[in-house]
């Protein structure tokens, strides 16, 4: 048991997991559930985009994230595992790989652990054989309404977007169109239009 624990502890970065862990304010309980079933499978624990991240080979195979009504699992490669039940959710229309198992409870974890240890067996087969989820083009994104507006009123944006590269290009269109409310894809809109002008991704 002792030697057990030592080879999970290895597969952490205790200066980060460790402290989300610990110092989470919703779903610490679920998290560290969610957490020990990860560990019994050879991953590499980290810290990614401040959330857990497990990695076989280098290989973003899945995190855990929290929100205000679930928390949940989420496979980046989802799209491509076996999901006969309909389990997995995408998160909108426009996630294309990401696919995630919604947690409210220690006890649904617990229902689903054989569920949810098969998927993550699955997942690590997909990262050992190299399978790719086949991604749309660029040009097949929907240009939310409001952004096209301003396209069309303005050359210097349209000529500025236009240079950018794909990736930065729908991650606009993500964001941009990932908003529910119109009001709130303009103020993104709004908001983003500078670094746009200057060839700056939303990231950058």
């Amino acid at each position: 048991m002792l030697n057990d624990m030592k080879q999970k502890l290895k597969k952490t970065n205790p200066k980060t997991a460790d402290s989300f862990f610990n110092e989470a304010k919703s779903w610490k309980k679920e998290f560290q559930v969610l957490r020990s079933i990860a560990l019994e499978s050879n991953f590499q624990e980290e810290i990614k985009w401040g959330q857990p991240c497990y990695t076989f080979n280098g290989q973003n195979v899945f995190l855990l994230h929290g929100f205000k009504e679930y928390c949940a699992i989420l496979f980046f490669k989802g799209a491509l595992l076996s999901d006969p039940k309909n389990i997995l959710i995408q998160q909108t229309k426009n996630v294309q790989s990401a696919r995630q198992i919604r947690f409210q409870s220690t006890s649904e974890i617990t229902k689903l652990k054989s569920t949810i240890k098969a998927f993550i067996k699955e997942a690590i087969q997909v990262e050992k054989i190299g399978k790719k989820v086949i991604m749309k083009k660029t040009s097949e994104f929907e240009i939310p309404e409001e952004f096209l507006r301003k396209l069309e009123q303005n050359p210097k944006l349209q000529t500025a977007f236009s240079e950018l590269t794909p990736g930065r290009q729908r991650g606009y269109l993500l964001y941009f169109s990932s908003a529910k409310r119109k009001e709130t894809r303009e103020e993104r809109i709004t908001k983003q239009i500078p670094n746009i002008l200057i060839g700056k991704g939303l990231n950058d």
